[in-house]
């Protein structure tokens, strides 16, 4: 018996990583000293122009947004999803990304659908000033089964230790700043797919009051805020950062308030996009619920303090970046409150 006869293929699999080497090249930045391939992926440990360096990692998955992609074989901006989202969750601490590691899991490999992922990411890595530096390529169908399959990533980013975010300024009067995301980005997607099955909406067919198939905006990918905010971290004109991911606002921006102050949302300054209200109103998902589980089309939150709300709004309205006023911070115990 073979290790093929078992659903391991190890050519095929040694012939995608050479498919993609080129690709992964395209993102390396100087400080990369190995090339894709080796047991372990190097990367220099010099970082001029920072006085106090301090690396920040994370780690985080798809979901299950890729069992939609494979319902359809759409599978373009699987790798934007990740690569952003990871990069999003370091920049809440105040870090530029450096590099990132992938693990794309499959009951069967598929070069075709390894190389548009790949491809996916290096994009989004190029577009994040990111080196894609190595990952790993599992065919395991005894886990994932033939159909099925996982991406995960691992970033690393480097920040200087006086400017890391922890909330700790958050004070009584500071503004807060939401940006809007493109859909769902990457939370939310198993009642998403609950509410699919149960209503059996037709993924290639509009919403109401959409002329895009449902799977296109479902698929829509994940945005990065990085180069929007990057720079007002380095200005130190944000006090804190929350990325609305799984458990939406409340859990999100209660993760980086102080106990002595309360988050006060008014979730009727902005225009909830249509996606959601269809999701809500065909899924009858009453609102508080909707608030902790999607974005409802705000993928980030600024804290940012009286002095300095006028600079930021002029910044971003000199990069012509939409924002709105979402809120403000109270006297309070760490809670957020979502007023209609």
């Amino acid at each position: 018996m073979k290790y093929k006869d078992s659903g391991v293929n190890i050519s095929k699999a040694n012939q995608t990583v050479k498919d993609i080497k080129k690709l992964v090249r395209s993102t390396y930045s100087k400080n990369v000293l190995s090339d894709i391939g080796i047991f372990g992926s190097i990367y220099s440990g010099k970082f001029s122009g920072y006085k106090k360096p301090v690396l920040v990692s994370s780690c985080d998955g798809v979901g299950t947004k890729v069992l939609i992609a494979e319902q359809v074989n759409f599978f373009d901006h699987l790798g934007e999803d990740i690569v952003n989202h990871s990069v999003n969750d370091i920049l809440a601490v105040g870090a530029k990304p450096l590099y990132f590691l992938d693990y794309i899991g499959m009951g069967k490999l598929e070069r075709n659908k390894i190389n548009i992922i790949i491809s996916s990411m290096v994009k989004a890595c190029k577009y994040n000033s990111l080196s894609l530096v190595g990952g790993e390529l599992a065919e395991m169908s005894d886990v994932y089964n033939f159909t099925h399959y996982d991406i995960v990533g691992f970033i690393v980013g480097i920040c200087e230790k006086d400017n890391i975010l922890t909330g700790q300024n958050i004070k009584k009067g500071d503004h807060i700043l939401g940006l809007p995301s493109n859909g769902f980005h990457t939370n939310g997607y198993s009642l998403i797919r609950n509410i699919i099955k149960e209503k059996n909406l037709n993924l290639k067919k509009p919403l109401k009051n959409s002329k895009i198939p449902l799977y296109k905006e479902l698929l829509k990918p994940h945005m990065s805020y990085f180069n929007q905010v990057y720079p007002l971290i380095e200005k130190k004109k944000i006090n804190g950062i929350a990325h609305i991911t799984g458990g939406g606002f409340k859990e999100n921006i209660e993760r980086i308030l102080p106990q002595n102050v309360d988050a006060i949302i008014e979730t009727s300054s902005w225009e909830v996009p249509n996606l959601f209200k269809n999701f809500c109103q065909i899924g009858n998902i009453k609102f508080y619920e909707s608030y902790r589980v999607f974005n409802m089309g705000i993928g980030m939150v600024l804290i940012v303090s009286k002095k300095n709300i006028a600079s930021v709004e002029n910044f971003f309205k000199k990069i012509k970046i939409e924002y709105r006023k979402i809120g403000y911070i109270v006297s309070g115990k760490g809670n957020v409150s979502l007023v209609r």
